[in-house]
């Protein structure tokens, strides 16, 4: 058994769940003279399964080495330990996935070479507007590969990525918090405070403040995070969790570095950032309402119910690259306004019982969700009074002589942009009503067998103010799940595993219903995965995946637009994972994966050319050692293969590996001082990108301070 009150116990990534970990990788003592009031504050560990109050993305009590699917696991110690502040950071020591650059103002990973900005969840519900999310009241991120509509509908096409945020804990009182800055000056402070309020009642509050600031000209803003929490043990069997979450974010918008000739980008122009210091901006404040019931109806019968209200107000404006002639050194820039006002409400429910027929095992999961968004949204292109159009030209110079949208073009003229014309201005409504079944079968010891499948409606409206249309479309999908897994010894599992998603044509946004996609049924995605997971000793573990994504794209025929012809491409790779402790003082995170994909034509044939975002081969491994009792130290790197950045092929993502270690030192059991070191080699790569001139430009050697407290 492992009490709350160590708070610790090893999370191995993948294959092997507990709370998060020990810096030193050994497991917490326990009394065996434990009082009745210790026994009630006890978290079980049944084997693998950490039976906790988290909300986790599977739903069911499934040891993850039974789960017939990649995923990965990072916990908030891991988080700590390696000074990481962005999904991306977690992203990139993730194998399968990769960062993509979301035009400067959002999250946007690649889930094994398909690209979502919407497979975003917090506890389980849907979180799909576009920013950049915090990590400051995480437990732990978890990210699933794979189609994933049995349990998450629309969407989850590669993946999907599901924070589990921080809950109140009854009959403690406890507090922490971090004060951090870094070689450019970005400084952030941020503190968790558990109150025992009751016997019954926990009030936890966290709470983030963040000064951005970067390697790039003009870059900065602020993030504010308020997490306040409370959780009511109504009764022995009934737990209800309440959370609100406000969320202020501001910061400059950075596209990146145009491509040259050879298509790389220009690393001669690694300084120049190609904007606007006073118009690339973007803003969020949303207002983020939880609540979460669970009940016990018996010791096999269970029962999870929550509501979800979101509301999100976000406004993004911007100047970019779209071209670049190197003989005259001459760029091209565009630029628009977009403006977001997005409600989500998302009620949700679970039913889980555990059961036998004859000597069969069951664990059957039964539930519900409806979806109700609201969502306004505009965009105004830029508009120059030289070139009478959204685009001008000018000399790739630092700075670019445009500021608060005037300047002086390429031929020395003095130009003035005004967005002032109106490109969208939609007004949608979307109503999602989902049920869901799902059976974990035990056939044998050494037999388990996974079936089930979802049912979504999708009830779209637009009302497109600009085209003056109002469109409305309905699709109700079947996505099945089937899954086996083999065991020839406890602590091993060999599955395979198909699933089914699908996605709207009105994209993951869902912002355009136009152009005949009103008359198109939705993307589907199909996935085969076949893998093996090995806990080699009770904390190490070892996953081997390989997979494939097949995507059946409906578009209108070219002699006949009446008619409708189904294009697939096909994705296919392998992934392995290492993770846990090696001895007493060592711990290892490793990953490689291997992905491979080709475009097809209108025709269903095969056209020689690369998926975009697709890097044939991703390695990252990071070393922890306890070289002391309160000494610790991190090393490892990240490689990241040569990508596309277009479909046509002709733009390119250099092949990059970057080192990062980190140094701490535990001055006393409260306080410990903490080092970590991004890109040791300082070397001059480019992580992801956008567009053909949009390269992100990656940090050079920068390193990170912080003082993190425990009381």
């Amino acid at each position: 058994m492992i009490t709350t009150s160590t708070r610790a116990a090893l999370l191995l990534t993948g294959t092997l769940v507990a709370y998060p970990a020990l810096a030193n990788g050994a497991a917490p003592e326990t009394s065996g003279a434990e009082t009745a009031e210790e026994r009630d504050k006890t978290i079980i560990v049944n084997g693998e399964v950490l039976y906790s109050n988290q909300i986790a993305a599977l739903r069911t009590p499934t040891e993850i080495i039974d789960v017939p699917q990649s995923l990965t696991i990072t916990t908030d110690e891991e988080i700590l330990e390696r000074g990481w502040t962005s999904i991306g950071q977690i992203v990139d020591y993730t194998p399968g996935v990769n960062m993509s650059q979301g035009e400067g103002h959002r999250d946007a990973i690649v889930f094994r070479g398909v690209r979502s900005t919407a497979d975003f969840f917090i506890d389980g519900v849907r979180d799909d507007v576009q920013y950049y999310r915090s990590l400051y009241n995480l437990e732990q991120v978890e990210i699933l590969r794979g189609p994933n509509a049995l349990l998450f509908g629309r969407g989850g096409t590669g993946g999907v990525l599901n924070r589990v945020t921080k809950k109140g804990t009854i009959g403690e009182t406890f507090g922490g918090g971090q004060v951090a800055i870094d070689t450019y000056g970005e400084a952030s402070v941020q503190g968790d405070w558990n109150f025992a309020a009751t016997e019954n009642v926990a009030i936890r509050l966290n709470a983030a403040y963040e000064n951005l600031n970067n390697h790039r000209d003009f870059y900065d803003g602020d993030r504010i995070g308020v997490n306040p929490t409370a959780r009511f043990q109504l009764s022995p069997a009934t737990v209800l969790d309440l959370s609100y979450e406000y969320a202020n974010h501001e910061r400059f918008v950075d596209r990146g570095i145009p491509t040259g000739a050879d298509g790389r980008p220009v690393e001669a122009l690694e300084e120049i950032t190609f904007g606007d210091p006073e118009a690339n901006l973007n803003t969020l404040e949303a207002h983020l309402l939880r609540a979460n019931l669970s009940h016990e109806f018996s010791e096999s019968f269970k029962g999870n119910f929550s509501a979800f209200y979101g509301d999100y107000d976000k406004f993004y404006s911007n100047f970019f690259a779209t071209d670049y002639d190197e003989a005259s050194n001459v760029v091209e820039l565009d630029g628009y306004v977009d403006e977001v006002d997005r409600q989500n409400l998302i009620l949700s429910g679970n039913l889980i019982g555990e059961f036998k027929t004859g000597s069969v095992e069951h664990t059957l999961i039964f539930g519900g969700e409806y979806i109700n968004t609201s969502s306004d949204q505009f965009r105004f292109n830029s508009f120059f009074d030289t070139s009478q159009d959204d685009r001008e030209t000018f000399l790739a110079e630092r700075p670019i002589t445009l500021r608060n949208n005037t300047g002086f073009n390429a031929a020395g003229q003095a130009t003035t942009n005004t967005f002032s014309d109106l490109n969208d201005d939609t007004r949608v409504t979307i109503d999602v009503f989902s049920a869901f079944v799902q059976d974990e079968i035990k056939l044998t010891d050494w037999v388990n067998l996974v079936l089930g499948a979802r049912f979504d409606r999708f009830d779209i409206e637009v009302d497109d103010l600009v085209d003056g249309t109002f469109l409305t479309r309905v699709d109700e999908e079947f996505s099945p799940r089937g899954g086996l897994i083999f065991k020839p010894a406890q602590n091993i599992s060999i599955y395979a595993s198909y699933s089914e998603s699908f996605l709207p044509r009105s994209g993951e946004q869902f912002a355009d219903l136009g152009g005949g996609a009103d008359a198109l049924a939705p993307d589907t995605f199909t996935n085969l995965e076949a893998g093996i997971k090995v806990d080699i000793e009770p904390r190490l573990s070892l996953t081997m995946a390989v997979f494939e994504i097949e995507q059946s794209s409906p578009q209108p025929n070219d002699d006949d637009p009446a008619t409708l012809e189904v294009i697939d491409s096909t994705i296919q790779g392998f992934e392995i994972q290492l993770n846990g402790t090696i001895t007493d003082f060592w711990t290892v995170q490793a990953g490689y994966s291997y992905l491979d994909g080709e475009q097809v034509d209108e025709f269903g044939n095969g056209t020689g050319l690369r998926l975009r975002e697709l890097p044939e081969n991703m390695v990252s491994l990071w070393n922890s050692f306890q070289a002391s009792e309160r000494v610790g130290l991190g090393i490892g790197f990240t490689h990241q293969g040569q990508s596309f950045i277009n479909n046509s092929n002709t733009a390119v993502l250099p092949a990059y590996t970057r080192f990062d270690a980190a140094a701490w030192w535990d001055v006393s059991e409260s306080l410990r001082v903490q080092l970590n070191v991004e890109n040791l080699t300082d070397e001059l790569y480019f992580p992801n990108s956008h567009a053909t001139h949009q390269a992100t430009v990656g940090q050079p050697f920068n390193a990170r301070l912080a003082l993190t407290g425990r009381f």
